[in-house]
């Protein structure tokens, strides 16, 4: 059985790394840079055609020292996949009731992605302990500070558009967490295995992000 999701990791630098379709073969050099660099949080989705053989083996090299999830979750059968292969929490890019009911009901933290107000709202009284918001690019910074005034007791994780320059702008909106994929893993570092640039990049982020949060 994997360990249990830790928060405190995750509240350390509120930061979801996300792997898509990253090869197989070079998963663990790029989570070492990751782990290394000091990030905790990372999700391989479903989509990816070795995902379930990527979580388990990163969950059990990995799960004391990082929180290893799956995203990309769109169906049950997906979901027991996922926590079969040692999927610590959760991420949807839609609000599916049975998968967020399921996550509830085994104490598995869960992520689902909505995009408008209701969407969020329903998530979240469903029982989600996050909501992520997708695709945050096409909202902006504003609509994340625009929908926590009336909803202030969601906790939303933006993803999409998320760079460098204004992760701590979406932060300072309130989000609680930020999903990153290609802002955090370029498509091009990947290709050379330029694992020190790579790692470099991992650092920039949390040091930009530990300074704002005044955990540095």
């Amino acid at each position: 059985m994997s360990k249990r999701f830790s928060w405190q990791m995750l509240d350390s630098v509120p930061v979801i790394g996300i792997m898509r379709n990253v090869p197989e073969d070079i998963m663990h050099q790029i989570t070492e840079q990751f782990a290394a660099a000091g990030l905790t949080t990372l999700e391989v989705t479903m989509n990816t055609p070795w995902a379930t053989s990527a979580i388990a083996s990163l969950s059990n090299k990995y799960s004391d020292t990082l929180n290893i999830g799956a995203g990309t979750v769109l169906t049950l059968q997906d979901l027991d996949d996922a926590l079969a292969a040692g999927a610590q929490f959760i991420v949807t890019p839609i609000v599916n009731e049975d998968v967020i009911k399921a996550c509830v009901s085994q104490n598995i933290p869960v992520f689902p992605g909505a995009y408008t107000p209701t969407e969020i709202y329903k998530a979240w009284s469903l029982g989600a302990n996050m909501v992520k918001v997708f695709p945050a690019s096409k909202l902006g910074i504003d609509y994340v500070k625009e929908v926590l005034a009336p909803l202030n007791n969601i906790k939303l994780l933006p993803t999409g558009g998320i760079n460098l320059n204004n992760c701590t702008d979406f932060l300072q909106a309130g989000a609680k967490a930020l999903g990153l994929a290609t802002s955090l893993f370029p498509k091009d570092l990947i290709e050379n295995s330029d694992w020190p640039a790579l790692r470099n990049l991992f650092e920039q982020y949390v040091a930009k992000i530990k300074q704002y949060t005044g955990k540095a």
